[in-house]
C-alpha cells in the first residue's frame, strides 16, 4: 500500500492511518471477522463508519478489495478519500476515458491496487469475471445491499445478479451493507445474495446527533427561507418531488441571496456535476434536489436536510436525513408535512400494474404518513420501523422537546386490542377501526364481524383517535405489524398485562386535525463543546485553499469534526495534531504543517481548551 510500513494490526491502523482513536460499536468484531474470512452482512447507520469495516480488512488481506457501488459519483468521492489517506484505490466506470481505463487495469493486474470500486452490472460481465480469475482478491464488498431487494426503497434490478457472485468466484468473503433495511428487507437481501450463512451484524439505526422536525406545510417557501435564515453560511440540502418544484425553490433562494443550485434528472450530466462539485468543494451553501441527488452524496458537513415535500416511504426520509451530520456534529432535519402531499404520492403509487409492488408502496406510503402525524418520539417511531427500539424518548425531535399533553388511554387501548383478538389477529389497522367503530362495510359483515363483543365499542370516539392508539401500540411494541403478510396486526407478548388491565396505557394527546400554527425552528451549535468560532473559520479557509490546489472537496481534507476539535484544543506540535480526530501520519506529513502555523499564530494569550469529543 501507498502509506509506507503497513502497520501490523486493524487498530494501528484505524489510528496511524485514517487517524481514529478509537472504533465504533461493532466495527473491530466485523473488521476482525472479515479478515478471518467469514461472509457477514452489516447493517449500520448512514455516518456509522460502514466504509472502514471494508476498507481496514482490504488492507490487512492480501490482494485487491473489490467494492461494488451504485453511483460513479459515490465512487469517485470515496476514492479521494482513501488516496487522501495514502492508499492506492481507484475506480473503473464509464466516466473514465481509454487511457484512463487501461492504466487502472494495469494497476489491477500489477497488484499496485488496495481497492477497486466498480459497478454491479461492470463486475458481472462476462468480461470482467473472467479478468478477476487470474486476480488474487483480497474481499468483495457490496455497498448499498437493500438495493438488491425488491422490498427495498431502491430498488436496482442490476444488482440482482449479484447472487452469481459466490457461485462464479467462491474464495474470497463478501460484506454486504446497507444503512436502511426493515427485516423483511435485510432477509430479501441474504437470499438474494446466497449468503444464507452469513454472520449478521445489526448496529442500530439511531443518529442522535440529528435533531427531526415536522411541522405542518402552511405556507413553505416563507418557512424554508426562516429556517435557512437561522442556518446562514452551513451546508444543507432541500429535497422536492419534482423537477419543476426543485427549479421553482432554487429562483426563490437566489432571489433572497441564498447560494443554491439546483440538481434533477432532467438537467445535462455536466450541469448535474457543476452542481455537485460546487456542493462538495463549499462553494454553493444549498443544494436543491429530487432525489436524483441520492446516494452519490458523501459530504461530512451537511448541516442540515430540509424535505420540502414529504417522501414516499421511511426508508427514504431515513437514508436522505441521514446525508445530515455525517461527521457527529449536531445537525437538523425539517420535514413540511402536508396532506397535499399525500393525496400526490398516493396516485402515482396506484397508477402502477403490479399489485403486489402497489401493496408494498401504499404501506410504506401509510407509515410516512403516521410519522409526520405521530404525536410521540420521532426517534422512537424510526427506530421501531427498523425494528430497533428507544426505551424513552430521545430527547432532540420536536415532541420531546415541546411535547403534547398526554392522556390516560389503558380502556381505550385494551379494547383495541381486544378488538384485534376478537378477529383472529389476522386483519389490518384498517378492518380494526371498522370493528371498534361499527362500520356497515359488507365484508365486515359478512364476516359476521358486527357479532363480536368489541364491534362498536369505539362509535364514541373519532377513527383519528383510533388510528393513533394503535400506531402507538405498535410503536411501544404491544402490537406487530407484519408488512410481509397484507399488514395484518397481532398482539406481542408484552401486551398481555395491558390487556388483563394490570398496567396503565398513556399516549399524547393525538392531532385529529393539521394544526394551523406555525413551529419555529432553533438553531443547534455546530458542536457540543466551546471552540474558537474565528479560528475555526481561518482553517476553513486554509481547507478551502489546500482543497482547490489538489481538486477534491474540502471535507477530503479534514472533516469539521477535525477543524473543530483544533479550534477547541489548539494543538501546537506534530504529537498534538495526531491526537486530534481524523488525523493521521499521511495527513499530518501533508497537511500538518501549514494547519499548525494558523494554530500556533492563534495562541497569543489564548488558553486551550479539552472537549468531550463527538461520537
Amino acid at each position: 500500500m501507498g502509506v509506507g510500513v503497513m502497520p501490523k494490526t486493524p487498530t494501528e491502523t484505524l489510528s496511524q492511518i485514517f487517524g481514529y482513536k478509537d472504533f465504533r460499536p461493532y466495527q473491530q468484531e466485523i473488521i476482525e471477522a472479515l479478515i478471518g474470512g467469514s461472509d457477514l452482512f452489516v447493517l449500520m447507520p448512514t455516518g456509522g463508519g460502514k466504509s472502514l469495516c471494508y476498507q481496514i480488512p482490504a488492507l490487512h488481506r492480501p490482494g485487491v478489495a473489490i467494492v461494488v457501488s451504485p453511483l460513479i459519483s459515490l465512487m469517485k468521492d470515496q476514492v479521494d478519500a482513501l488516496n487522501a489517506n495514502g492508499i492506492r484505490a481507484a475506480f473503473y466506470n464509464s466516466s473514465l476515458k481509454a487511457a484512463e481505463a487501461r492504466r487502472t487495469l494495469a494497476r489491477l493486474h500489477d497488484n499496485s491496487l488496495d481497492l477497486l470500486y466498480v459497478a454491479p452490472e461492470r463486475l458481472m460481465s462476462d468480461s470482467f469475471i473472467e479478468r478477476l480469475q487470474d486476480i488474487d482478491i483480497a474481499l468483495f464488498a457490496i455497498d448499498e445491499a437493500h438495493c438488491i431487494s425488491q422490498w427495498g426503497h431502491d430498488f436496482r434490478p442490476e444488482y440482482r445478479q449479484l447472487g452469481r457472485l459466490r457461485g462464479l468466484l467462491p474464495g474470497p468473503p463478501i460484506i454486504a451493507l446497507t444503512a436502511t433495511a426493515e427485516p423483511h428487507t435485510r432477509e430479501d437481501i441474504l437470499k438474494g445474495l446466497g449468503l444464507t450463512g452469513a454472520r449478521t451484524f445489526v448496529t442500530g439505526f439511531d443518529r442522535p446527533n440529528i435533531r427531526y422536525t415536522v411541522v405542518d406545510k402552511i405556507k413553505p417557501a416563507v418557512q424554508l427561507r426562516d429556517f435557512l435564515a437561522a442556518h446562514q453560511g452551513e451546508s444543507g440540502i432541500v429535497y422536492a418531488l419534482s423537477r419543476k418544484r426543485v427549479e421553482a425553490i432554487t429562483s426563490d433562494l437566489k432571489k433572497v441571496g441564498i447560494n443554491a443550485a439546483a440538481y434533477h434528472a432532467g438537467l445535462s450530466d455536466d450541469v448535474r456535476q457543476e452542481a455537485q462539485n460546487a456542493f462538495q468543494h463549499d462553494d454553493i451553501q444549498v443544494i436543491v434536489a429530487t432525489v436524483a441527488f441520492g446516494m452519490g452524496i458523501d459530504k461530512s458537513n451537511v448541516r442540515f436536510v430540509v424535505h420540502y415535500d414529504m417522501p414516499k416511504n421511511i426508508e427514504s426520509y431515513y437514508q436522505e436525513t441521514g446525508r445530515a451530520g455525517r461527521d457527529g456534529l449536531s445537525a437538523e432535519a425539517l420535514l413540511l408535512f402536508g396532506y397535499g402531499d399525500i393525496v400526490i404520492a398516493r396516485s402515482l403509487i396506484e397508477q402502477g400494474y403490479n399489485q403486489e409492488r402497489k401493496r408494498i408502496e401504499l404501506h410504506k406510503l401509510n407509515s410516512m404518513v403516521a410519522f409526520g402525524e405521530a404525536q410521540s418520539c420521532r426517534r422512537q417511531i424510526l427506530l421501531g420501523y427498523f425494528g430497533d427500539t428507544l426505551s424513552q424518548g430521545c430527547g432532540n425531535c420536536d415532541i420531546c422537546l415541546n411535547p403534547p399533553r398526554q392522556i390516560e388511554v389503558t380502556e381505550e387501548a385494551r379494547k383495541a386490542l381486544s378488538c384485534v383478538y376478537r378477529v383472529g389477529q389476522r386483519f389490518g389497522m384498517g378492518h380494526i377501526l371498522e370493528v371498534l367503530r361499527g362500520s356497515k362495510n359488507q365484508r365486515l359483515l359478512k364476516l359476521g364481524h358486527d357479532r363480536l363483543s368489541t364491534y362498536g365499542i369505539g362509535a364514541d370516539r373519532p377513527r383519528d383517535f383510533w388510528a393513533a392508539l394503535l400506531r402507538h401500540l405498535i410503536n411501544q411494541g404491544f402490537l406487530f405489524q407484519d408488512i410481509a403478510n397484507y399488514s395484518i396486526l397481532s398482539l406481542t407478548k408484552e401486551a398481555g398485562p395491558l390487556l388483563k388491565g394490570e398496567q396503565t396505557f398513556i399516549m399524547p394527546e393525538p392531532r385529529i386535525r393539521p394544526a394551523a400554527k406555525k413551529a419555529k425552528t432553533r438553531r443547534r451549535p455546530v458542536a457540543d463543546f466551546e471552540y474558537d468560532r474565528k479560528l475555526f473559520e481561518k482553517l476553513r479557509e486554509l481547507r478551502k485553499e489546500i482543497a482547490v490546489e489538489q481538486g477534491v472537496p474540502p471535507f477530503v481534507v479534514f472533516s469539521d469534526t477535525s477543524l473543530v476539535e483544533m479550534a477547541a484544543v489548539r494543538p501546537q506540535n506534530d504529537e498534538d495534531m495526531l491526537g486530534i480526530t481524523g488525523v493521521g501520519k499521511y495527513k499530518l506529513e501533508h497537511y500538518g504543517p501549514r494547519f499548525l502555523k494558523v494554530l500556533q499564530a492563534s495562541m497569543s494569550g489564548a488558553a486551550p481548551k479539552t472537549p468531550a469529543k463527538p461520537q
